[in-house]
């Protein structure tokens, strides 16, 4: 099939427009079954939260995850539940055993001295993909527009492949407002400081994930996305969904099609 006016998007192995897919827990059953349907708009999975340590099919997934082309890894929570208990070792031996490649590298819940984390991101990237996270997932901890941009930019220059903006899986904390709105002032000026190419936002919901496309486009990194949205995510990215059904029409079918 060969329709009109869609808008190009990257292609895999991509560097941008990447969609990030969170499992919380998927059985091998499950995974085949999103696998099947999705795997052609997935780049990257993630076990979320330390939901790893409580199943029993890790190891079967992982292999049916990177047979599909897709990179899986755990969060960075996990990575903190390790790295608190100075088991650090500990963790990159489950890493290596998986045969995973990519690590995530975070401070969400644990108080780490910056520099030290940028030296673990230093460490780490020589002999893995290092994704690292910016923001708190505390509502009540507030990070100046600044110091977002200073420990992107450090994090970024340290060799994270991409800075994650904090969003939780329920999207009402760092980039975002207890509400669910996105911090506007904030997100303006760190892409003011940061290519946003190089940023992956964490966006749960329709709204927020509607919202980055309309500020960027089609290919704006996107994660936390649940199993269930990662199609209807592709669908918003291409105007095939009436959020942005009208956002890559020429002017002359919006003039004369869009409602008034």
């Amino acid at each position: 099939m060969s329709l009109s006016h869609l808008p190009k998007r990257t292609e895999k192995p991509r560097q941008t427009g990447l969609t990030m897919m969170m499992d919380k827990g998927l059985s091998t059953r499950q995974m085949e079954d999103f696998l099947s349907t999705s795997s052609h708009f997935t780049d990257i999975i993630k076990f979320g939260f330390g939901t790893s340590l409580v199943s029993n099919n890790i190891k079967e997934k992982v292999s049916l995850i990177t047979n599909s082309g897709i990179k899986p890894y755990f969060g960075g929570t996990m990575f903190e539940i390790f790295y608190v208990r100075n088991q650090e070792d500990e963790y990159f031996k489950i890493v290596d055993e998986l045969g995973m490649d990519t690590i995530e590298i975070s401070d969400g819940s644990i108080v780490l001295d910056h520099d030290e984390k940028c030296e673990l991101i230093y460490k780490y990237s020589k002999n893995y993909t290092v994704l690292s996270e910016v923001g708190s997932k505390e509502e009540g901890i507030l990070i100046s527009p600044a110091k977002w941009i200073k420990m992107m930019s450090k994090e970024l220059e340290a060799g994270s492949w991409k800075v994650i903006a904090e969003g939780r899986e329920s999207g009402s904390v760092g980039i975002f407002r207890p509400n669910g709105n996105p911090h506007t002032i904030l997100i303006n000026k760190i892409i003011s400081k940061i290519d946003p190419d190089k940023i992956l936002w964490e966006s749960p919901s329709k709204k927020q994930q509607t919202w980055f496309i309309n500020l960027f486009n089609q290919n704006v990194n996107l994660g936390n996305i649940a199993t269930n949205d990662v199609l209807p995510l592709e669908t918003l990215r291409q105007g095939l969904r009436g959020d942005t059904f009208f956002n890559f029409l020429p002017k002359n079918i919006i003039d004369e099609r869009k409602p008034k």
